[in-house]
């Protein structure tokens, strides 16, 4: 009968820390406390796991969005940028002009001015008469771009030479008498 001898203090407590050897014929109550502290540990790795897991296809969800609307921003400014081009183009003052000559503007007169109390400042003077030769453009050299309205049939220098009123002598004497370019 070879009996171990009793344990006593700092090796006492040592010897409780490891498991008893299997034919001791003492119950291993170490082990039924382990195994729920192993699942619980696998549980919480797997949670965390799957939790980044989610976390990191939200972001990534979010960076998709975000590039996308990178891509809109960019495709609006290029446009943008475009359409205030074409502003500039058409807001020059040699284009102004060009234009203004195709619709049959001419440049005006000196101006006059009123003042605040009705009195006329200045003589105001007629609009030089120029020749009325048109400049159409075919519709097909017009820019892509360009949003204005623009007239579908120019008039003719004929119609413009019709349309303006020309003194006609008559026989019957009249009290008025027709003052040019008015």
């Amino acid at each position: 009968m070879s009996r171990k001898p009793e344990l006593r203090g700092r090796a006492a407590r040592l010897a409780r820390l490891f498991p008893p050897p299997s034919g001791s014929g003492r119950p291993a109550s170490g082990q039924a406390a382990r195994t729920p502290f192993v699942l619980l540990v696998v549980l919480l790795l797997g949670g965390g796991l799957i939790g980044l897991l989610v976390l990191n296809s939200a972001l990534s969800e979010g960076s998709f969005k975000l590039d996308d609307l990178q891509k809109g921003t960019k495709s609006l400014t290029d446009q943008e940028q475009a359409l205030q081009r074409d502003i500039d183009a058409y807001s020059a003052p040699d284009a102004l002009q060009r234009r203004a000559r195709e619709l049959g503007m001419v440049p005006g007169g000196d101006p006059a001015f009123l003042a605040p109390d009705g009195t006329v400042k200045g003589v105001p003077g007629a609009a030089a008469e120029q020749p009325a030769v048109q400049v159409v453009r075919p519709p097909e050299a017009m820019p892509a771009t360009a949003a204005s309205p623009t007239p579908t049939a120019a008039p003719t220098p004929t119609a413009v030479a019709a349309a303006t009123p020309t003194a006609t002598p008559s026989t019957e004497p009249s009290s008025a008498t027709p003052t040019p370019g008015r």
